[in-house]
């Protein structure tokens, strides 16, 4: 075997730190720090642990290590900040229960703007859960609500002529509820 920056070569997948036999080793791993640039400019030292959650971290990290900054060109630093703050709460409580569904969904009562940006991010990162809680926060906020009543929340004009909006009522009948 030889060792190119953080990865083994032949490569194989990067044991978790839950998972290791040694807590001496985990602890090792764990005290890893990692550097990420947001698109402003901030620098943010993270816990390798914490950035693992990151499947867009991962892949980066495992394929070239984590020697030097990794920068985020789509993610600014208040952002950041708070994607960070959600990845230290879940990588100290893994396991799902009331509390972490409070924590959950107090992150997400944010404004639109933010919430909206926390999506850009989870997917840009691969943050799963923090991808699905922000969606499903905006899926909530849409669900019951007329057309208008979307357009109304989510501040989006209305660009059909109303001979376009009819037409599309007619042909979109099937799903109206009755």
């Amino acid at each position: 075997l030889c060792r190119t920056s953080r990865s083994l070569w032949p490569p194989h997948p990067r044991p978790s730190t839950s998972r290791l036999a040694s807590p001496a080793l985990s602890e090792a791993m764990s005290d890893s720090q990692i550097t990420l640039v947001s698109n402003d400019g901030r620098s943010f030292q993270v816990d390798e642990e914490v950035a693992l959650q990151s499947v867009t971290l991962k892949n980066m990290i495992d394929d070239t290590g984590a020697e030097g900054p990794i920068p985020l060109p789509t993610i600014s630093g208040d952002i950041l900040e708070r994607v960070i703050d959600y990845c230290k709460y879940h990588a100290s409580n893994t396991t799902p229960n009331a509390e972490t569904k409070a924590w959950d969904d107090n992150f997400v009562r944010v404004e639109q703007e933010v919430l909206f940006n926390l999506i850009l991010a989870a997917n840009f990162l691969d943050i799963k859960p923090l991808l699905d809680h922000t969606c499903m926060t905006v899926a909530n906020m849409i669900k019951g609500k007329t057309p208008e009543e979307i357009r109304e929340t989510f501040n989006i004009s209305n660009d059909f002529t109303e001979d376009e909006e009819i037409e599309v009522r007619r042909e979109n009948a099937w799903c109206e509820d009755r």
